[in-house]
């Protein structure tokens, strides 16, 4: 029997296959998953596989943090609101600096969070259906943590543009933003996923380490900074009345009305 609830792992021909596996809710990152995916990529880094595929169960990748979990945590202290962000900025990094090769399988919509999970990765394969988006902003959120690592992978005026919309994107703009490496039709997501990654095997591990330090440590200073900001941007947002509004009414299935308009409109 796994040891995981929220996930499924295999191997398989020297690659782990790690299924974020909670497709009833779209793989929501409640705090179980996200502990579960740190857990097992901390492993997966130490076992004897070469390459990690990273995929979801069901329809979609990963829709981004669970809102049912956020409710719950409107009535938190701004301390419980940092341990929640730093739990989350710590599987993203992990991640960013795991030390083997590793190939996301998007399968469906990756969403805020799960966008980040999804493009963090080496390699981005992606269905035509599949569909990006960092939506914080209409829920009164601020994407602090991914921030960093997408001004890197598109610069400042395209960050810009994507998180203060918060519109979301098809894979072939996520192709041509440089956010995902191909587009594959679904039933060749696999197969081609698993090629990808025994061609992979065939190069030095050694090398491929080396290549993964030197590209993620000419930042590492800096994103030590940017992400204890961005965590203590998250945290205070979690604190704001905007944040829970949008929580209900994302929830409620109705427009938000921002309590920060209604004060600007009063100061008028």
């Amino acid at each position: 029997m796994s040891r995981y609830h929220y996930m499924l792992v295999e191997s398989r021909r020297g690659v782990q296959t790690i299924t974020l596996n909670r497709p009833e809710k779209r793989n929501a990152l409640s705090p179980e998953l996200i502990d579960e995916l740190t857990q097992v990529l901390n492993d997966a880094a130490q076992c004897d596989c070469g390459v990690v595929i990273l995929t979801g169960a069901g329809s979609a990748f990963c829709a981004g943090l669970d809102m049912e979990h956020l409710e719950t945590m409107t009535a938190h202290t701004v301390e419980e609101h940092r341990r929640d962000s730093e739990n989350m900025a710590h599987v993203l990094r992990t991640l960013y600096e795991f030390p083997k090769p590793i190939i996301a399988a998007v399968n469906g919509p990756a969403i805020a969070g799960g966008m980040g999970l999804a493009t963090l990765c080496d390699f981005t394969y992606a269905t035509p259906d599949a569909r990006f988006g960092y939506t914080e902003v209409r829920v009164g959120f601020v994407p602090a943590i991914v921030a960093s690592f997408l001004l890197r992978q598109v610069g400042e005026k395209r960050t810009r543009e994507l998180l203060l919309s918060g519109r979301i994107i098809k894979a072939d703009e996520a192709l041509r933003l440089g956010l995902i490496t191909r587009i594959v039709q679904p039933n060749e997501l696999m197969p081609e996923a698993n090629a990808l990654a025994q061609s992979l095997l065939l190069n030095s591990p050694e090398s491929m380490l080396a290549i993964k330090k030197l590209l993620s440590g000419h930042f590492a200073t800096q994103l030590d900074e940017e992400i204890e900001d961005a965590i203590a941007a998250n945290a205070h947002q979690r604190s704001t009345e905007d944040f829970r509004e949008g929580v209900k009414a994302f929830l409620a299935n109705r427009r938000p009305a921002w309590p920060s308009s209604q004060k600007a409109e009063t100061k008028d």
